[in-house]
């Protein structure tokens, strides 16, 4: 992944502004013509998830209630797994992105939906709803591009604190509901501020985000485990409870993840981008800029169906579950205009992410140039940009750079 006005061959040269005008009149109607379509039975849809969703959560919590018996602790604490994970990804998520509010129903609505989550409503709809999804991959613009922590891009300068990004993206997907919440309060740059001229709508959101994790938080380990009191087992609802949050956050980091960050998913440059980017060329950036998850039933329904994310991005307010259907007509769009319509299965695409963490967290080509034979050169060279200056790592960069090509002519 690499900006794209910087590769050697644009993915997108061969396409003229007539033919991305065309592109975006062929999106529309495929849009459009869901938006025509909704009906009962996508209400239906929706409204058992949501139905399913509340007895499992419901059953399970009664079920951890005897959780003393070890037997009712592991199917307590998967059953709660799952309900967190379908409450925020399927449901939440969606209906936050007002999928549903042609239904004009007031219990799933987005101005209503508050979900089990650490972020508020209202402060991941501005940074998810218009900030991510209008400037998707751009750097700079789209935090959601590493969430502002981490190098995601060859063209980021190489310091050596980002060495720690693998360890802190694992630290990140368990307690992702957290780092979510602090990203959408931009915590860092507004902490940076001295607190008396801090402004008053940082103060504002950051007094209803730390009400919310209070409360989320006196609800899964202060309420149910004073329920389970009585049964002897408040201390095995306790490590549910809290392992049922970590496994909802690993599961939704794994599939943001899948959809964001591959190797093959593009970036784009402040610069390159219009101020009146067209509706074609928004299209288009999102048709580069995400990734898809193949798979069965099971998984788009616990993915929130985002293992559709090229879909999701095109079309944000369809309902999710009619993203299966447009699937194959989006891919068609990309073949006929000659795009890569990225998409593997979950193993795939979580270790390509992850490879990529990897790999960015070091300088550009070390990794790629690194042997069993050469490995103790290429630590010594590490270790130098490592503790020296700016001079020093260019130097070394540029070595990098050399032995590359070197390899490259080689093989």
């Amino acid at each position: 992944m690499t900006v794209i006005t910087k590769q050697p061959v644009s993915p997108i040269a061969h396409l003229s502004t007539s033919d991305i005008e065309l592109l975006g009149k062929e999106l529309d109607e495929i849009r459009q013509s869901v938006l025509d379509s909704r009906g009962e039975s996508d209400a239906a849809y929706i409204r058992t998830v949501v139905d399913v969703q509340r007895k499992l959560e419901l059953g399970s919590r009664a079920v951890l209630l005897a959780s003393a018996f070890p037997p009712a602790w592991i199917a307590g604490t998967i059953g709660l797994s799952i309900a967190k994970i379908l409450e925020n990804m399927e449901i939440g998520h969606n209906v936050m992105h007002g999928q549903w509010d042609w239904m004009r129903d007031p219990k799933i609505h987005s101005t209503t939906w508050e979900w089990d989550n650490a972020s508020t409503a209202e402060g991941w709809k501005h940074s998810h709803n218009e900030l991510h999804h209008t400037y998707t991959n751009i750097i700079g613009k789209d935090n959601d591009l590493g969430y502002g922590i981490m190098r995601v891009d060859e063209d980021q300068r190489w310091h050596p604190m980002y060495l720690v990004q693998p360890l802190w993206n694992f630290i990140n997907a368990c307690f992702f509901e957290y780092g979510i919440a602090a990203y959408d309060l931009e915590l860092g740059r507004n902490l940076r501020v001295p607190k008396e001229k801090r402004s008053p709508e940082f103060t504002r959101s950051l007094k209803k985000t730390l009400g919310k994790i209070r409360k989320q938080a006196t609800k899964d380990y202060l309420v149910h485990p004073g329920l389970a009191l009585p049964f002897g087992a408040a201390p095995q609802v306790l490590a549910a409870n809290f392992i049922a949050n970590v496994v909802r956050n690993v599961w939704s980091h794994s599939v943001i993840m899948c959809g964001h960050f591959p190797e093959g998913v593009e970036t784009f440059e402040r610069k390159s981008i219009p101020d009146d980017e067209s509706r074609g060329d928004w299209y288009l950036r999102q048709m580069l800029g995400s990734a898809n998850i193949s798979g069965g039933k099971l998984l788009h329904l616990m993915s929130g169906n985002l293992s559709h994310q090229i879909e999701h991005h095109l079309f944000p307010d369809l309902p999710s579950n009619r993203y299966v259907e447009v699937a194959p007509q989006v891919r068609e769009v990309f073949e006929k205009y000659g795009l890569n319509y990225h998409t593997a299965p979950m193993p795939q695409q979580v270790y390509s992410a992850w490879h990529k963490v990897v790999r960015l967290s070091l300088p550009n080509g070390w990794l790629a140039t690194t042997t069993p034979r050469n490995l103790p050169q290429q630590l010594k060279l590490l270790y130098g940009m490592s503790t020296g200056g700016p001079k020093i790592r260019r130097a070394a960069q540029a070595r990098l750079e050399q032995l590359a090509r070197r390899q490259a002519a080689a093989a």
